[in-house]
């Protein structure tokens, strides 16, 4: 199909355009037209506010654009089925992902209702299921245990220590921790919303993510394995836990609780086949299986009836209270100690939050605000912290279901809370038997897409290595720094590898298409063809403070000149002309003089002793002849100065007389760019080379404006607007005047 295709044709006839002929033609705005005052900002924000001020309401709160609009009988049975889903899945990742967090699993379930309810009103995704998941606990965990530990709630007896735990007063503790740590990561997430910093997202880049949720996972499994194996290994913070952590789990392996084993095993057996089966089977049902649901209903029920606490004493969730806790002002002394976790849980958060958001908007057509999800998330945490809630993000399990099961709007998050609600005011004391190690198992089948992740490295070995990097550093920052310090040290090498791009750019010399006005690099196309007398260079990469000295010496090493060496011969070779012409000058006024005493002399030489005569002529003639001699050996000292000046240029190429920076992947310039742009017109110019920009954008024209790169040498007119007008007016204006290759 492709060999039969047909390319179309087209053919554009115009004159040579430079910068200042393209202002003329297309009328470009002066800076001021384009910048207005504060004067005229504030005028026009008046005449303006009421359309304004309706439209950020409407901005601010989404639900009210929506809700209007909202037909029950469009909508409503598929919200309806896509919410009961979505609580169905709430219950048992509630529970489970808050022993993930280190608090007592009804905690979940407060995290499941409050945050969602907030986000139907603020957030402007329909398809996303805000709630628990499993890296904001882990991360939440990690705070909670560093400063709510074991050792710190030991029971006294007088003045002695006993090895029995109040852990009444540690979940309580831990509770407080984990609601300020939420409420400060929902207000800075706030903030940085109504500052529009919600780009702030794009900085942790999809392999960033993918390896930091993986190494997440590798902490969760890790966490989980007491629960697993039934062992209480020592709590350890910081940097290499996780190592500590595992080695003294490998330690207690021997003492193993096997009752609690086997409930485990058995669990993650059935929890695997089951969601096999639901895979399976998942075409033919109008909704997936609920096997968490199923698992945590039967588990109970089992414990329950065969007693595993009292006879196998096997860990279970115990006392759930019913009801709903009253709201409660955070402890703002604990903001000094949690700032830094708070700040990584709310781009943690928000991440996840703007990546699943944006999936399901591209999916189903509709636009989500980055800055108003941001605010959105915020809201939700900063409140849900008031309600004993820790940090919430979408999930992206539920949010699946949530989408597959024909969900339309946020409504279905009213549905799904009205599932959490009714279990925490009447279901929530019937799971008090519910074996740990059950929820456990759960989090252990649930992490099984995050550790399909690993095979990333394969396809980041094929696509891009550096990227690869960005993976490794990410995975193992995040393993062995812990979770917050891993975030920091994976966007600071993300953001180094970027420099480091834009430090070591890919440099090429363009060569024309023939018949085209396209310019490629002549290296990777072996029909390109070089411009006879002009070289055209392009860098990759924008010119900045951090690469500017490089780009000058590889704007030397492509056109061979090394302006250095050339100028130094240069200035040689015009002393080199002014000592000739100074001993021109000085031959030709001996010359006159010689003359001017032949005519005064003329009659003593006619009559005078001939040897006398002969003596002066003689000594005349030595005197000429020792200035031709001296002339002579000058020279000739002077070509092999040359000789030696030019063999030590290595390529030196007098056909070059024009070079054209391409500037087309510019999208800015600074000052010290700006300056070493200058010097290059400079440099050149002392070697008769002329130098020529070309495809500048806008933005980077205004700032050579800006920084006073034009002056009466430097002129709009060394700008075009494409490579190929420059091209064109190189050969115009020099391409018959090509400067001869000098003879070596």
């Amino acid at each position: 199909m492709d060999s039969t295709r047909k390319f179309g044709k087209y053919r554009v006839e115009r004159e040579v355009l430079d910068e200042q002929r393209l202002e003329e033609v297309t009328q470009r705005k002066t800076y001021a037209d384009t910048h207005p005052s504060l004067t005229e900002r504030l005028k026009d924000s008046l005449r303006c506010t009421l359309p304004k001020l309706k439209r950020s309401v409407m901005s601010s709160l989404p639900v009210l654009y929506w809700l209007p609009k909202y037909s029950v009988w469009d909508y409503g049975m598929p919200d309806l089925i896509s919410g009961i889903s979505v609580g169905i899945m709430h219950l048992p990742q509630g529970m489970a992902y808050a022993l993930l967090a280190s608090l007592p699993p009804v905690f979940g379930l407060y995290t499941s209702l409050y945050p969602a309810l907030i986000y139907i009103f603020f957030g402007t995704s329909r398809h996303i299921s805000i709630g628990t998941f499993t890296v904001l606990s882990i991360m939440v965990g990690s705070v909670t245990e560093r400063l709510a530990p074991d050792m710190d709630f030991l029971k006294r007896n007088g003045t002695n220590i006993t090895a029995e735990l109040d852990i009444t007063a540690r979940d309580s503790y831990r509770v407080q921790v984990a609601a300020a740590t939420t409420v400060l990561g929902g207000l800075i997430q706030v903030v940085l919303g109504l500052v529009k910093f919600g780009f702030v997202g794009t900085y942790l880049s999809e392999p960033l993510v993918r390896a930091y949720t993986t190494a997440a996972a590798a902490h969760a499994v890790v966490a989980q394995l007491k629960y697993i194996f039934g062992v209480s290994p020592t709590r350890f913070s910081g940097s290499l836990s996780l190592v500590y952590t595992l080695k003294d789990v490998c330690s207690l392996l021997p003492h193993t609780h096997l009752p609690t084993l086997v409930a485990s095993a058995v669990s993650m057996v059935f929890l695997i086949a089951a969601k096999e089966l639901n895979s399976f089977l998942s075409p033919k049902l109008p909704v997936p299986i609920p096997v968490e649901l199923i698992t945590i209903v039967a588990g109970t029920l089992i414990s329950s009836f065969g007693h595993l606490n009292s006879n196998f004493t096997i860990a279970v969730v115990g006392e759930i209270p019913s009801g709903l806790s009253s709201p409660s002002v955070p402890d703002v002394s604990l903001f000094g100690e949690v700032i830094g976790d708070a700040f990584a849980l709310a781009i943690v958060g928000y991440a996840i939050s703007i990546s699943l958001g944006k999936t399901f908007a591209l999916k189903h057509g509709y636009k989500v605000d980055s800055n108003q999800e941001l605010v959105a998330l915020g809201l939700s945490n900063t409140v849900g912290g008031f309600f004993q809630c820790y940090s919430v993000c979408p999930s992206m399990s539920r949010s699946l279901i949530q989408e597959t099961t024909g969900g339309k709007t946020q409504m279905a998050g009213v549905a799904s809370a009205l599932i959490v609600l009714i279990t925490i005011l009447k279901l929530g004391p019937l799971f008090q038997e519910l074996p740990k190690a059950v929820l456990a198992a759960i989090v252990f089948v649930n992490l099984k897409g995050m550790f399909k992740q690993y095979s990333d490295i394969v396809t980041l070995w094929k696509s891009s290595k550096i990227d690869l990097m960005v993976w490794l550093v990410t995975w193992m920052s995040t393993l062995l720094f812990n979770l917050d310090l891993g975030l920091a040290a994976s966007i600071t090498f993300a953001l180094l590898t970027v420099i480091f791009r834009t430090q070591l750019p890919t440099y090429s010399v363009l060569g024309n298409v023939p018949g085209t006005e396209l310019y490629v690099d002549i290296e990777t196309h072996r029909e390109a063809r070089e411009i006879p007398g002009v070289t055209i260079f392009r860098s990759s990469a924008t010119v900045y403070f951090a690469n500017a000295e490089l780009y000058l010496e590889a704007l030397k090493e492509k056109s061979g000149l090394d302006i250095s060496k050339m100028i130094i011969y240069k200035r040689r070779q015009e002393a080199k002309q002014k000592r000739r012409e100074r001993r021109a000058e000085r031959r030709a006024k001996r010359q006159a003089k010689r003359e001017v005493m032949d005519t005064e002399n003329g009659t003593y030489l006619k009559g005078g002793d001939p040897d006398c005569t002969s003596i002066g002529w003689i000594s005349e003639l030595q005197d000429g002849d020792t200035t031709t001699l001296g002339s002579s050996s000058e020279d000739t000292l002077s070509h092999d100065l040359e000789r030696v000046s030019l063999g030590s240029l290595g390529k030196w190429t007098w056909d070059i007389h024009s070079i054209i920076i391409d500037l087309s992947t510019a999208n800015f310039i600074d000052t010290v760019a700006i300056k070493t742009m200058k010097n290059i017109f400079q440099d050149f110019c002392e070697i008769d080379v002329d130098i020529y920009m070309a495809a500048c954008q806008a933005s980077v024209v205004e700032q050579l404006e800006l920084g006073g790169f034009f002056t009466e040498s430097i002129t709009k007119r060394r700008l075009f607007a494409s490579v190929h007008d420059a091209v064109l007016y190189c050969q115009n204006h020099r391409g018959a005047t090509s400067i001869p290759r000098s003879e070596i």
